[in-house]
């Protein structure tokens, strides 16, 4: 272990599969904008979960078995928390109302600005937890409090229309307002303006910013290698465009979501806390997991409930 939890062939191998995956993606699958259907995206979501398991295996080959369980649960953590993600895209997108073909180009950038904070709060966290022991106290209570929010307080709504970041991107730059084609950018009467696709993309990476706060410390109650932190993150947030595209019209169906959300940064608050007097194993942790995510769907399927409105 030579580089933050990892050697250096390790972290070489990891930047080689991320970038493979990345080419094959833009310059094959989507070169062109389009609208991605369901089947299209549930066929790519299994893709990006069959290479996060492929590299599991390699993790675990190479690092051993509690590190192979780690990034398995780190995976399964983000993965989870990452849902709650679609569904505020969903309604940045529905407000701003960005076209469907044109979602996926804002999602791309979304998805490579956050692997780059992703990175600043794992790294950032990691280097905290190592000298200063007071901050695993901090970073549970900042998942109890995310949790008791989810549980008591009622689904975020947004107008986005009138969302003080329009006002803040409108403070800086004009913005048009129709869409100019994919471009977030455009030069008319030789004066920058910016497209409302811009502002959907200040919107989605404000999001994933304020995700990051509970994701990164519920992945270091699992982890503080700080290899399997950052590639667990990665890997569920490089899924994350195909799985918006096929759960967004079925989230609303998923009465239990929120709950079940709720239940694993509680899980992961209290982990973090009680860890000095009652350490768990990572195996027992990815069981719990594992479990409330299972509640979760199986619950949803049997007491759906009334759909929720857009």
């Amino acid at each position: 272990m030579s580089l933050a939890g990892a050697s250096e062939q390790l972290w070489a191998g990891f930047g080689a599969v991320v970038l493979a995956a990345i080419a094959l993606d833009l310059g094959v699958l989507h070169r062109k904008a389009h609208r991605i259907g369901i089947r299209a995206a549930l066929v790519e979501s299994a893709g990006w979960i069959g290479l996060a398991l492929a590299f599991n295996g390699w993790v675990y080959v190479s690092l051993g078995h509690r590190a192979g369980l780690e990034f398995f649960t780190g995976y399964i953590v983000e993965k989870s928390l990452s849902i709650d993600n679609i569904f505020l895209f969903l309604l940045i997108f529905q407000g701003l109302r960005v076209p469907a073909h044109l979602q996926h180009k804002v999602l791309y950038y979304g998805v490579a600005g956050a692997v780059v904070m992703r990175g600043i709060f794992v790294f950032g966290g990691v280097a905290l937890l190592n000298h200063f022991h007071w901050v695993l106290y901090l970073f549970g209570a900042i998942l109890l409090l995310t949790a008791g929010r989810m549980l008591f307080t009622a689904e975020p709504e947004i107008d986005v229309e009138h969302h003080w970041l329009l006002s803040a991107v409108r403070r800086f730059i004009r913005v048009t307002p129709e869409y100019e084609g994919g471009n977030f950018f455009l030069r008319r009467a030789g004066k920058w303006n910016a497209t409302p696709l811009l502002v959907a993309l200040v919107a989605v990476e404000a999001a994933d910013i304020v995700f990051a706060v509970d994701s990164v410390p519920a992945v270091l109650a699992v982890t503080r290698n700080a290899f399997i932190a950052f590639s667990s993150n990665v890997f569920a947030i490089l899924g994350l465009r195909a799985l918006y595209f096929a759960l967004a019209d079925l989230l609303p169906r998923f009465r239990f979501l929120r709950p079940g959300l709720a239940a694993i940064l509680l899980f992961a608050g209290t982990k973090i806390l009680a860890n000095d007097r009652l350490p768990m194993s990572v195996g027992l942790s990815l069981g719990v997991i594992v479990a409330i995510v299972a509640v979760m769907i199986a619950a949803s399927l049997l007491w759906p409930g009334k759909k929720r409105q857009e």
